[in-house]
């Protein structure tokens, strides 16, 4: 009996996702709940593990493809046994001959085509060498394929005039003068998506930023007196992130316009705090939420920022993990960032940058001194919060973490 791979709900708002990687191969035997094929979506890459145990005996959605919920992905067999009988139609053709050789050689960038592609390569007898694959990390696809075949011979090299200077500024990538020493890589879902919301935050927002500095002594010194004992407590370690997401949600009750946003001709102010983490992985800038901060204690706070940060490295977060969000906080100091301006996170109304702590001279009751200073940034929608409440804001985030007592008297 076969059984059928189906794409599972993507998550709300979700509903279409991209084929990234098959975990298993035609022929494979697979246990109940293995992982099978990775899919790409907007946000996240998740795992579509086996419904049933048995052997993978067709994958219909190739490497690249895009998939809808419910569509097919491939299909299961009952039982290892069967594998040998499932693989015979998977491969109905016979092996090219020695002639056709050179169709089964790699694509372009020295990727092997897909399986599909490289079947009609050598129905048409192509050079798999002179095909540019689209798929990921450059694969030849079965469309691919196709659009090469379509194409007709190219000339002789010798009756292609040359291009004309700067030809490549108009042209195709084959014109371009250094078109050999270049990659061309098609980008993934997640930062497709990225590029679209840092977009539309500009176009749709009228975005500022304002600026301020933070001395970190106090909080530098209640951190290295409490941290072992924090650790040894709570099984987690004191980070200065906790600090801020305390001294944020102080300043949010304060300046609520900071925690609202706009629908059409409304403001809807949010009564709840929900604080984005920005996190970076190694698919791209992922911002999961900590939901309900303002009820959570340091130690709650810091355990779920890891947990959270942990999951995203390793690519196991979750839609749920990554939907809503009231307010962001992005650390850009921990890759050595001076000061920026954060992009906003639509449809939130502000975005808090952190930056590199570095010792500075300044100026402290009429002497100067050497302290470890760090750069906070505010970047708010002008259309709802005024200039006056954003200072306010980031005043009121300084006062408290430059002074962490008032985190626990509340003032």
């Amino acid at each position: 009996m076969a059984t059928e791979i189906k794409v599972p709900t993507l998550g709300e708002s979700v509903s279409e996702a991209t084929v990234a990687r098959w975990l298993k191969q035609p022929g494979a035997a697979v246990a109940l709940d293995e992982p099978l094929v990775e899919l790409e979506t907007d946000k996240v890459t998740l795992e579509v593990n086996a419904p049933a145990a048995g052997t993978l005996a067709e994958i219909i959605a190739a490497e690249g493809a895009n998939v809808e919920v419910g569509a097919v992905l491939g299909i299961l067999s009952d039982g290892a046994a069967n594998a040998s009988e499932v693989a015979k139609p998977i491969q109905a053709k016979p092996e090219p001959t020695p002639a056709a050789a050179p169709a089964a050689a790699p694509a372009k960038g020295g990727h092997e085509p897909m399986p599909a592609a490289k079947k009609l390569i050598a129905e048409k007898g192509l050079d798999a060498g002179s095909i540019a694959g689209t798929g990921k990390d450059g694969r030849v696809t079965k469309g691919d394929v196709i659009d090469a075949a379509k194409k007709p011979a190219p000339a002789p090299a010798a009756a292609a005039p040359a291009p004309a200077k700067y030809q490549w500024a108009a042209g195709t990538a084959g014109d371009r003068p250094r078109a050999g020493q270049e990659e061309r890589v098609r980008m993934t879902r997640l930062r497709q998506r990225v590029a679209e919301r840092l977009k539309e935050a500009q176009n749709s927002a009228a975005m500022l930023t304002t600026f301020n500095e933070v001395d970190m002594t106090n909080v530098m010194a209640l951190r290295n007196e409490y941290k072992d004992f924090f650790e040894k407590r709570h099984k987690v370690r004191l980070g200065f992130m906790s600090f801020f997401v305390r001294a944020a949600i102080q300043a949010l009750k304060e300046i609520p316009a900071v925690n609202a946003e706009i629908d059409g001709t409304d403001i809807v102010y949010k009564n709840y705090y929900d604080i984005g983490v920005a996190v970076g992985t190694p698919q791209g800038l992922v911002v999961p939420i900590v939901r309900d901060a303002d009820k959570m204690s340091f130690a709650q706070i810091e355990g779920k920022i890891g947990e959270l940060g942990k999951k995203g490295r390793d690519g196991k977060l979750s839609m749920e993990d990554l939907t809503g969000g009231t307010f962001t906080i992005s650390n850009g100091g921990v890759y050595g960032s001076l000061m920026s301006t954060p992009i906003l996170n639509p449809p939130q109304s502000g975005i808090l940058g952190m930056h590199k702590t570095m010792d500075r001279a300044v100026v402290v009751n009429g002497k100067v001194e050497v302290r470890p200073m760090m750069y906070l940034a505010l970047s708010y929608d002008h259309r709802i919060i005024d200039g006056k409440e954003a200072v306010t804001f980031l005043v009121r985030i300084k006062e408290c973490i430059e002074d962490p007592r008032r985190l626990l008297l509340d003032v």
